[in-house]
């Protein structure tokens, strides 16, 4: 069973002015992928999605090129020696490039979803889990800036559909950021856990203003206020409340994450599995966090992702919160993939338990939504 073939994909759906939400980050005016297929010489086919790093066009070129020569002709079942060559020859020997880390993210979860199907076993149960119900979080590209009585409506509407645990999106004005968690938390009381993503948008200045009145508000965590490199901001908030401070969607591979938890500033890993390296070093992470007693609540977005970290998180023992994306309208969650990941009414989701990753994909509408150039936040 040896690696035939390797092809990336990259997709964009644009965003209709209407669903636009406003974050740390911008204004989302599209949405990219990128999509892994992985032949093998006997004719299976695994699938894999890459972060886009808002820079799918190159992401995919770089596993149509320089990654996909690496491998062509390896054990597919063999994810360690492949994550191993791509690490010698490409990242640990050209410093620990994100682009590199999220395209070979996609390769590795394409060959789990191929080991899966060659044994006729669900990944959860290659990695030793069970079909567990994984407490779920309303997420995504979704509770945006906005008034705050439109914000307790769109929390409403989660909460009616089971959702115990909703993630509001700060990083606005800290005043503007309190109100809005203020509002959330007198409308719905302690039965609702309300997390906070900044998105990196705080300064110092803003974390100091904002947590005390997050701790008075109970709020379950504060999301990567800071950039992923800055480690003395993270350093000092940690001081400033009893909040937890949650970062690692922007980590790279178990080796930045080993300086994440010896830092101690940061309690709350997140992982993303597109993004860090796939499956297997996702695997390896969610045991060194074990070894020092911290949960993994992945971050998480689009069709194969969620896919691939609701078998993650139903095999290690540590998961926290699955993230739910909960935007609007998102083609790529409810359109690539068969079936979508959906929450349960209790706030629960679990992995499928068909061999693999357990979806299939809509090639067409990969075909049909080609890749377009441009930012997908302005």
């Amino acid at each position: 069973m040896k690696i035939a073939d390797v092809v990336a994909f990259p997709v964009t759906v644009p965003v209709p002015p209407e669903r636009q939400v406003r974050l740390g980050i911008g204004q989302m005016v599209k949405r990219d992928t990128v999509m892994v297929k992985v032949t093998t010489n006997d004719g299976l086919v695994g699938w894999g999605e890459s972060h886009h790093g808002r820079a799918h066009l190159a992401i995919a070129a770089l596993i149509n090129t320089t990654l996909k020569q690496l491998v062509l002709g390896m054990d597919a079942s063999d994810v360690n020696g492949v994550w191993a060559r791509i690490y010698k020859f490409q990242l640990g020997s050209h410093g620990m490039g994100a682009a590199c880390a999220m395209a070979m993210s996609g390769i590795d979860i394409a060959l789990w979803d191929i080991r899966g199907k060659a044994v006729g076993w669900p990944i959860w149960k290659l990695l030793g889990g069970a079909a567990r119900k994984i407490p779920a979080y309303a997420g995504g590209i979704a509770l945006g800036y906005q008034p705050a009585e439109s914000l307790v409506a769109e929390v409403g509407g989660f909460v009616e559909s089971g959702f115990k645990a909703v993630k509001l999106r700060v990083g606005d004005a800290p005043e503007a950021d309190i109100d809005r968690v203020q509002a959330v938390r007198g409308r719905f009381g302690d039965g609702l856990d309300i997390l906070t993503d900044a998105n990196t948008a705080y300064s110092l200045k803003d974390a100091r203003r904002a947590l005390p009145a997050f701790e008075a508000c109970r709020v379950g965590w504060l999301e990567e206020p800071f950039p992923s490199h800055d480690d003395r901001s993270y350093r000092e908030a940690r001081s400033l409340s009893r909040v937890p401070l949650a970062a690692g969607e922007n980590h790279f591979t178990r080796f930045e994450f080993s300086r994440l938890i010896q830092q101690e500033a940061v309690t709350i890993l997140q992982p993303d599995i597109s993004k860090t390296g796939g499956i297997t070093e996702t695997m390896r992470i969610a045991a060194m966090a074990s070894a020092q007693k911290l949960p993994i609540h992945c971050h998480s977005s689009m069709g194969i992702n969620m896919a691939a970290t609701l078998h993650v998180m139903s095999a290690i023992d540590n998961a926290g919160y699955f993230e739910a994306d909960c935007s609007l309208e998102n083609p790529l969650r409810d359109e690539m993939v068969d079936p979508p990941i959906r929450v349960d009414a209790d706030g629960t989701a679990s992995p499928n338990s068909t061999p693999g990753l357990g979806v299939e994909v809509n090639e067409d509408f990969i075909r049909h939504h080609a890749g377009v150039a441009g930012p997908g936040y302005v």
